[in-house]
């Protein structure tokens, strides 16, 4: 009974040792980039950007669609940072989020997004332009 015991103990510790140690090995890095988003009910975005990580950097491209009540164009520059990411290329993927909301004229704004590779984006921006929407955005970043 003891030794299944110890057994069991050991076998826990080596689990959460090797769940710590995966978190452990998640790093972080800045990115910042622009996107241009103009539309009549169907919506369109896209543009360009960088990733600094580990003293490189990685020129990323970025689009997305939105479907429901859009009316109209902006611009928006962001710049923030990326966490849990391993290597550049989990930033690669479809960020997606549910918003409402105007935006008249120059404004700032603070958005977190996650990607299906776990990578979280913590985001200013500052926008510029007269857009009304209310729909559903999906995002996607990828290295170019």
């Amino acid at each position: 009974m003891r030794l299944s015991f110890a057994f069991r103990v050991a076998l826990i510790a080596l689990t959460a040792s090797t769940g710590l140690a995966t978190a452990a090995y998640a790093d972080s890095g800045r990115i910042r980039f622009n996107v241009i988003k103009a539309g009549f009910v169907f919506g369109g975005s896209a543009g360009k950007g960088m990733l600094a990580f580990h003293g490189r950097y990685y020129p990323l491209a970025i689009g997305g669609v939105s479907w429901g009540f859009t009316f109209g164009a902006s611009a928006t520059d962001f710049v923030g940072t990326v966490s849990n990411i391993r290597r550049p290329s989990d930033v690669n993927g479809v960020y997606g989020a549910a918003g409402a909301g105007p935006a008249v004229g120059p404004g700032g704004g603070v958005i977190v997004l996650t990607n299906q590779n776990g990578a979280m984006l913590a985001l200013s921006g500052r926008q510029a332009g007269l857009i009304v929407a209310a729909d559903l955005k999906g995002l996607v970043i990828s290295l170019r």
